[in-house]
């Protein structure tokens, strides 16, 4: 069985386990000024810490709230992710990258979207600390996006639009330029 056919095959059963969905917000050093990975999630957990160990990295609950992540008409979906800023953190995270890199406000920062279901979890995550069905390997296909703008920011909510990286200004693909010269057949019907 494939990994991804244990999700799906958990989904169809009669009494399918929950769906987890984590994210992972990852700046890169030369835009942000720092190489950091933030990982959260917007549900709970048994835990009383109320955090979540997903291959053994811990993701933290903080409310957040994405959506727009389905194709419409052929179009590449560009999601919106809604991040609390009730603590100010995400106010603090921008003042910081914005001291490297003026105005960037998280431009080209990497969201990734991990869903998987809660039978899959580590074995910290259940109360008696064991799980036989836990397996690091076993999710949904992540969805892997770039931070294109922020929209709003106030003091309960910063608010991003995401886009693919092909999907980016400034990003063609190929990124190769296909002339005669290099490809001959370019151009030639017969």
């Amino acid at each position: 069985m494939t990994v991804n056919s244990a999700v799906f095959s958990n989904l169809q059963s009669i009494n399918p386990s929950a769906i987890i969905e984590l994210f992972t917000l990852q700046l890169s050093n030369s835009l942000h000024g720092a190489t950091t990975i933030y990982r959260f999630h917007a549900g709970s957990n048994l835990n009383a810490n109320s955090k979540i160990v997903w291959a053994g990295n811990e993701y933290l609950r903080f409310p957040v709230q994405a959506e727009g992540f389905a194709y419409q008409k052929g179009q590449i979906p560009r999601p919106t992710l809604r991040i609390s800023n009730a603590t100010g953190l995400m106010s603090a995270i921008l003042l910081s990258v914005n001291e490297t890199t003026t105005g960037n406000d998280l431009t080209g920062a990497t969201v990734t979207r991990i869903r998987t279901l809660a039978k899959f979890l580590d074995a910290v995550n259940f109360a008696n600390g064991q799980n036989s069905d836990a397996d690091p390997n076993v999710e949904f296909p992540q969805e892997i996006y770039s931070i294109d703008r922020k929209t709003n920011e106030n003091r309960e909510v910063v608010e991003f639009e995401l886009a693919a990286p092909t999907d980016l200004a400034g990003v063609h693909i190929p990124k190769r330029q296909c002339t005669r010269k290099l490809f001959p057949s370019i151009g030639t019907f017969n």
